[in-house]
């Protein structure tokens, strides 16, 4: 079983995939992290490498390839990737969200390389901007927006939740995906 999460930035995607590839046993993998040691290889901030993929495609064909094989050569793994969902259509897809300010704040705390705040402020008008960098980045490359709950066959809302308890969620909904109930 593969295990796609997409969603919006500083909703806990990487939090709960983590917890997720830990309690099955399973490969974790993070686009996210892709773009961070591209960034930090390039002298970048993240924010200023997707400016630049906005002008550059080449720079989303990297990850986007990445997840392709990924999907195609291994099987049990669970995948933090905003385009997951598209790349590896045959995984059970899920869209992990949460209110803006609670991303912001939890954006602020974190201490990723390249995704430094003076404010909450200047983390939430950060995380608002790349949402609107991507949707329209991927409408203009592939026809899609990342953030249409269509595009998922799960949706957890992480704002009054323990890391825990969505991570729960999301492994219950993926072992009932993966092992419906049968009709006698």
């Amino acid at each position: 079983m593969i295990i796609t999460l997409g969603g919006t930035p500083g909703s806990g995607k990487s939090s709960i995939g983590g917890i997720l590839a830990k309690n099955l046993g399973y490969k974790y993998y993070s686009a996210g992290d892709v773009w961070r040691k591209y960034a930090a290889e390039q002298g970048m901030t993240l924010e200023e490498l997707h400016k630049k993929a906005e002008l550059d495609p080449s720079t989303d064909k990297l990850v986007d390839d990445y997840m392709k094989a990924l999907g195609e050569k291994e099987d049990d793994f669970i995948i933090d990737a905003r385009l997951g969902y598209h790349f590896i259509p045959h995984s059970v897809k899920v869209f992990v969200d949460a209110d803006v300010d609670v991303r912001a704040e939890r954006v602020f705390r974190l201490e990723r390389s390249g995704e430094r705040f003076a404010k909450v402020a200047d983390a939430k008008k950060s995380i608002q901007m790349r949402m609107k960098m991507d949707q329209k980045r991927y409408e203009k490359i592939y026809g899609i927006d990342p953030y249409r709950f269509e595009n998922y066959d799960f949706i957890v809302n992480t704002t009054n939740k323990t890391v825990e308890e969505s991570a729960g969620e999301v492994y219950r909904f993926a072992m009932f995906k993966s092992n419906p109930p049968r009709r006698k």
